[in-house]
């Protein structure tokens, strides 16, 4: 039991320690969860293109039946946000899904999904935890069915409503869309969305390998190079290039001008766009930009900061009516849809938007307007046991000022926030899916950014 930890997004671990037995007892604690709680109806089961996937989400499906659930089980991999909809739109008891999202092959997980679609809150998750035991079945008489559903169809048709709602149509014809679904669950799910929608489409590694070419189904800008030549070459008929990762709940897009295109200018991109025809703050992370910050005050509007992890920002996004959350790592949603991230609906929302209008002139419009603002990060690499004890003594350490400059405040809503007089910043944090700490750094030039991250390093790395 000691070995199943629920992290920023689940469980997530080595095939060595993510076992069939280990799963089931998963399986068991949401169940007796499910039932101490009063919900009981049908629980969907989802998986990605991982070789157990399928096997793992089966046992999942056992277990839930002999406690009496009606099962929805997919009838293949899909994105992790169709059973989140699906969990919303059918009134379930709630979901899981076995997924290690951008882990590499070797990995697996399973997360849970409550009855509201949003991601579970430390007390959802640490209420199932403290319920692992083994399988406990009721008589046969009283086990619930299981039944192979289509989750696709229901998450187009209202991906394709919301979008239509947003930006008064969804006609991509003429929009050719390069997709990249790095083998994972997005493929013949997120091309066949911008297919359906009009856009002719430009497919990569849109067949499933479990091994994901042998890397990690991570949307970075170093795995995605074949779609950025493409999209970034003159003589391509490339519109537009998007990729999901491993899951699809996150996305990346690549414009014919600056390649890869950077989420933290997506997303002040797409809150712009949002604010053109509604209103509503933002929500993003600690790590995220503070351009969306510039964005929303031009819009008279306001955003609210979180710590990072989606569970946070669909928790604000609830309390404060928001208008669009999001994430630097490429995980986005809108008012009006399911409070999970959702690279399936993003991707159709980016098309949209740059049918409508280059994103290369709107992100060079917010440039020009509130300045140019760069980010990256880098990981530090500390085993999970050592975490806790490096925050701790980095809190005796912090310095007064870092790369040269003065340091004005210090954010700790999540790890070390250091905030710069030149309105810079850098964080460390602990990952919450992997043995390293995040360092970020945001400022207005990519020199400063590297100065500012090997500060960070020269800052953790004594520590560890």
């Amino acid at each position: 039991m000691e070995t199943i930890r629920f992290g920023t997004d689940g469980w997530r671990a080595t095939l060595e320690e993510f076992t069939a037995p280990r799963v089931r007892m998963v399986g068991q604690a949401v169940a007796t969860y499910l039932a101490d709680e009063g919900l009981e109806g049908p629980v969907a089961v989802g998986y990605d293109a991982r070789e157990t996937s399928r096997g793992f989400a089966e046992e999942l499906a056992r277990v839930l039946c002999s406690n009496g659930f009606d099962v929805l089980l997919s009838e293949r991999d899909r994105p992790t946000p169709l059973v989140a909809s699906a969990i919303a739109d059918r009134d379930l008891a709630g979901g899981l899904v076995i997924t290690a999202s951008h882990n590499p092959p070797e990995y697996n997980g399973v997360k849970f999904i409550p009855e509201d679609g949003a991601p579970a809150l430390p007390a959802v998750t640490d209420a199932i935890a403290e319920r692992l035991a083994e399988p406990d079945p009721l008589p046969e008489s009283d086990h619930g069915t299981v039944r192979e559903v289509d989750f696709a169809a229901p998450h187009a048709d209202a991906a394709l409503e919301l979008v239509a709602s947003i930006t008064g149509g969804t006609d991509l014809s003429g929009l050719t869309v390069a997709y990249d679904a790095m083998h994972g669950s997005g493929r013949d799910t997120t091309d066949a969305l911008l297919e359906r929608a009009g856009a002719t489409l430009e497919r990569f590694r849109c067949d499933r390998d479990p091994e994901f070419g042998g890397g990690s189904p991570e949307p970075a800008a170093e795995n995605l190079a074949a779609l950025i030549e493409t999209v970034t070459d003159d003589d391509s008929d490339a519109d537009l290039g998007i990729a999901n990762d491993g899951d699809a709940d996150r996305l990346a897009v690549v414009t014919p001008d600056r390649g890869y295109l950077d989420e933290n200018l997506f997303f002040a991109a797409l809150y712009d766009y949002l604010l053109e025809d509604a209103s509503g703050p933002a929500i993003r992370t600690v790590s995220t930009t503070y351009l969306i910050d510039r964005v929303a005050e031009a819009h008279g509007e306001t955003v609210h900061e979180v710590p990072v992890g989606f569970k946070w920002v669909a928790e604000a996004m609830a309390d404060h009516d928001a208008l669009v959350g999001g994430e630097e790592s490429g995980g986005f949603t809108v008012r009006g849809h399911v409070r999970e991230k959702d690279g399936v609906l993003m991707a159709l929302l980016a098309a949209t938007m740059h049918a409508d209008e280059p994103l290369d002139d709107r992100v060079d419009r917010l440039l020009e307007t509130h300045g140019t603002v760069v980010q990256d990060k880098i990981s530090v690499a500390c085993p999970d046991s050592e975490k806790s004890r490096v925050l701790a003594d980095l809190e005796g350490v912090i310095p007064e000022t870092v790369a040269g400059t003065a340091v004005e405040d210090l954010n700790t809503a999540d790890g070390f926030k250091l905030l710069l007089a030149d309105g810079s910043w850098v964080l460390v944090r602990p990952s919450g899916t992997e043995p390293v700490l995040r360092v970020y750094a945001e400022a207005g030039d990519e020199k400063r950014v590297r100065e500012l991250l090997e500060a960070g390093r020269e800052l953790v790395e004594p520590l560890v």
